[in-house]
């Protein structure tokens, strides 16, 4: 029978997550939706040693890079579009805290599909006769990296192939626009593999901008990519993306977006940074505090809004959420 799945932010991170661990984010684009939050209170808990897995970059990896919690990222693009290059992950790499291999978008979502499928590996046309294949930051020393992405033989036509290697991270922070206390999900915008990644993680926590009744997850069940029985926890944070954007709930912070970058290039910026934005709260509400009402205002005047009409009748007010978080919701 399926439960209630509605845990804390901080218990979310403290069951599920440890050092040495191999950490997935479900991300939507450098500047869209992805589990900030998470990777905040990541830091905040001093995880150490983590092994990322990031589609794209986003100011998550950038941040964990940054705080010196990532020893060992795996990413298909490491920019911030139009705010540059992500500064944290830079001087991480630069100063040899973090060896970041490199993979380009179509491979990294074809090894989170063989992860999901429980394939040996994919085979790959992509990546092949570059330095993708041929240079590893795992294997500095090997010229040609003769494990990161073997040839193989397509025993149709005799062609030689890349073998790209399946991820199955032990944990998966994946952001959603809207779950149901269950644990079923809806996203809005685009998925950048979170569909497979949901199947592929050992560990599936959701991080929700909006907690629904399941009546709503009934009346759209084509619409519900990640389903109750693949996920271990449900968080109810809005702005868990922030300073990023979420469609349909708020838009990108631009100001914030390049100071944050600014503040990771250096280690006291980094420092600073954290001690006002993932120090610098205790609850949700302080969160929220913290991002400024005003900025909070502003930002959710989005022209993605429309897309929350058909759901709006099923989201839960944060009393609502508290109340069935607690066990006291009637």
């Amino acid at each position: 029978m399926s439960r209630n799945k509605l845990i804390s932010l901080a218990e979310a991170v403290e069951r599920h997550s440890w050092d040495g661990m191999q950490y997935a984010s479900g991300a939507s684009l450098p500047v869209g939706s992805d589990t900030i939050v998470f990777g905040r209170e990541l830091v905040r808990r001093q995880r150490r040693d983590l092994h990322a897995l990031f589609h794209c970059n986003t100011q998550q990896l950038n941040l964990l890079a940054a705080a010196g919690a990532v020893s060992k990222a795996e990413c298909g693009f490491s920019g911030l579009e139009v705010f540059g290059f992500a500064n944290g992950l830079r001087r991480a790499v630069e100063t040899g805290q973090l060896a970041l291999e490199d993979y380009s978008n179509l491979s990294f979502g074809l090894r989170l599909l063989a992860g999901a499928l429980n394939w040996p590996f994919a085979p790959s046309t992509v990546n092949i006769g570059s330095d993708i294949q041929w240079r590893s930051a795992f294997a500095p020393d090997e010229t040609p990296a003769r494990h990161k992405i073997p040839t193989v033989t397509d025993p149709f036509s005799g062609r030689e192939v890349g073998a790209l290697s399946p991820l199955k991270p032990d944990v998966a922070a994946i952001h959603v626009s809207l779950a149901d206390p269950l644990g079923n999900a809806i996203m809005l915008g685009t998925e950048w593999s979170r569909f497979e990644l949901s199947r592929a993680a050992k560990k599936v926590v959701l991080i929700a901008d909006a907690i629904v009744d399941t009546a709503c997850m009934r009346q759209f069940p084509n619409l519900v990519r990640i389903p109750d029985i693949i996920v271990e926890a449900v968080v109810y944070w809005p702005f868990a993306a922030w300073p990023q954007s979420s469609p349909g709930f708020y838009d990108v912070d631009e100001a914030h977006m390049k100071a944050m970058n600014k503040a990771l290039a250096t280690p006291e910026g980094t420092e600073a940074y954290i001690g006002r934005y993932v120090d610098g709260y205790t609850d949700l509400d302080g969160y929220l505090d913290m991002i400024g009402r005003d900025t909070i205002e502003q930002l959710s005047r989005t022209g993605t809004a429309f897309l929350l009409d058909p759901f709006r009748q099923w989201i839960k007010t944060p009393e609502e959420v508290r109340a069935l978080a607690s066990g006291d919701a009637r």
